[in-house]
């Protein structure tokens, strides 16, 4: 099928889920072992939180990294669409002590570390899906966005990080998703990182029925057949990203990804494509 591209101009917040910004891009060659990444979320890890600090919190300035940067997403127009579309990409986050995070994508916060194993836990939002994105979506009309909640489990094995995640999302489609995967991230020189990941998501029949079924009412005003989408494996995913140090406060990224859709969500009558792709590239400068 011919594939079109299309301007949204509207901010993209969620998609940036995979897309962190670097804590530091001079990182010395003996500390490329200890970097991490998710395709969510990080490409560079924060240095871990001491705990003691915890209970004598400073809110000073010199505390708080501030990064700011902007560019332009391309992905489809809904997961399963064989048509594109370009958004901009604003980004501001705010990390304090490295246990703390503020970003588009939510409120993220490391709750407990020893030695390679970590704990954290996130407040974001499920931005769900309109009708009008695109024309395959007539008649299905919108699913809301919700609050969502997202604990996250990771282990480090030097350029490796091993995780899994489990999202809630209360309102919209209050669908449950898990996500399992490794990160390979490695520094080539003190501004020259590479991040490499794969993973795979498993969502349950609340997602999976409101972005890939189709019930009566939706088969009348559609014209799709009845299609009942049950909880299962629904994607694997993988993504590379390389990110280059322009000085010490600026620094450009690009991240590319080629997702493939799977079991009930790839049979979906209105999935027109099950290989999924998307490409981001930023600019972004670090306080």
């Amino acid at each position: 099928m011919s594939r079109m591209v299309r301007i949204d101009p509207r901010p993209l917040v969620l998609m940036i889920c995979a897309l962190a910004v670097p804590a530091t891009l001079h990182v010395a060659p003996a500390e490329a072992a200890d970097l991490s990444a998710q395709e969510a979320t990080q490409l560079v890890g924060y240095d871990h939180p001491d705990m003691s600090r915890f209970g004598r919190i400073r809110q000073t300035l010199s505390e708080w990294e501030v990064v700011i940067g902007g560019g332009a997403i391309v992905k489809p127009d809904y997961e399963g669409s064989d048509e594109f579309s370009v958004s901009p990409v604003p980004w501001v986050s705010a990390t304090y002590n490295g246990w703390l995070k503020v970003d588009p994508t939510g409120l993220t916060v490391e709750v407990y570390e020893k030695g390679p194993f970590s704990l954290s836990t996130k407040i974001g939002y499920e931005g769900g899906r309109e009708e009008d994105d695109s024309d395959a979506l007539r008649g299905l009309g919108d699913v809301d966005g919700g609050a969502a909640f997202e604990g996250r489990a990771a282990f480090e094995y030097g350029p490796a990080e091993i995780y899994a995640s489990v999202e809630k999302t209360a309102g919209g489609s209050d669908g449950l998703l898990g996500v399992a995967g490794i990160e390979l991230t490695h520094a080539f020189a003190p501004a020259l990182i590479l991040g490499v990941g794969a993973s795979a998501t498993f969502a349950d029949e609340n997602h999976m029925e409101a972005y890939f079924g189709v019930d009566a009412a939706q088969a009348v005003r559609s014209g799709y057949a009845p299609y009942q989408a049950e909880a299962g494996l629904k994607r694997v995913d993988l993504t590379a990203s390389l990110t280059v140090g322009l000085n010490e406060h600026w620094f450009v990224r690009g991240k590319g990804g080629v997702g493939l859709l799977v079991g009930d969500a790839a049979d979906s009558p209105i999935v027109k494509e099950e290989v999924q792709t998307s490409g981001m590239l930023l600019l972004g400068y670090r306080f």
